[in-house]
């Protein structure tokens, strides 16, 4: 959903990645550092129940790892790696948000919310697989209500008013995610099982089950 505002954002980012550019830090370098600070808030500040500030240098370095794809344009630095390791660095940032609470929560007694952290950390991890395996595939998958985008920031902003003592918000905002997740992955194999089907049956594609990779041709 909010991939929609992502061009907007990228105007506002350019005159901030071009100074970022100057300093000579790379755009991997970003991706990295990005990925590093936001595992050590949340692995290091949640456990301890520290939601409030866990989630303020989660999100400035979240907001610090955005300027990876704006310092790329900038310089020209553009490759198929770096945007290999921007996703895979992303996979292990949420994977830390949602261990971090998981853990916050189990210390502090209160083990089914915990156990509903863990459902979020395993259901984004499906919904962002099924993605990327799709367009593997060469299928399109740009469907979902709950995004990487709107999972972390639903997450986030409870986990911080939590730890501002605002009762209830971090339950209701993972049972809320635990649900929108799972509709995310419904929505997404719903559509790629359309795809499927339009191509040749719902049979279609049982060879890359079995190991034969299928290579179609990539869509628009």
């Amino acid at each position: 959903m909010l991939n929609k505002i992502r061009p907007a954002l990228g105007r506002v980012l350019t005159p901030v990645g071009q100074a970022v550019a100057r300093t000579g830090v790379s755009p991997n370098a970003i991706t990295v550092i990005g990925t590093v600070g936001v595992a050590a808030g949340a692995l290091v500040l949640f456990p301890r129940g520290e939601f409030f500030w866990g989630t303020m240098v989660i999100t400035a370095f979240v907001l610090f790892d955005m300027l990876d794809g704006a310092v790329a344009r900038v310089t020209g630095k553009i490759s198929s790696f770096g945007a290999f390791l921007d996703s895979t660095m992303d996979r292990v940032a949420d994977a830390a948000i949602f261990a971090g609470l998981m853990i916050g929560l189990y210390r502090a007694g209160q083990e089914p919310l915990a156990g509903v952290a863990l459902y979020c950390l395993v259901s984004g991890v499906v919904v962002s697989y099924a993605k990327a395996r799709a367009e593997g595939l060469g299928y399109t998958c740009n469907v979902g209500i709950a995004e990487r985008a709107e999972r972390l920031i639903v997450a986030l902003v409870a986990a911080g008013l939590d730890g501002l003592g605002v009762p209830y918000v971090l339950a209701v905002a993972l049972w809320a995610l635990a649900v929108l997740s799972t509709v995310t992955v419904g929505q997404r194999f719903a559509t790629v099982y359309a795809q499927a089907k339009a191509d040749g049956g719902p049979g279609a594609g049982n060879g890359a089950r079995n190991g034969a990779e299928k290579t179609p041709e990539p869509r628009p």
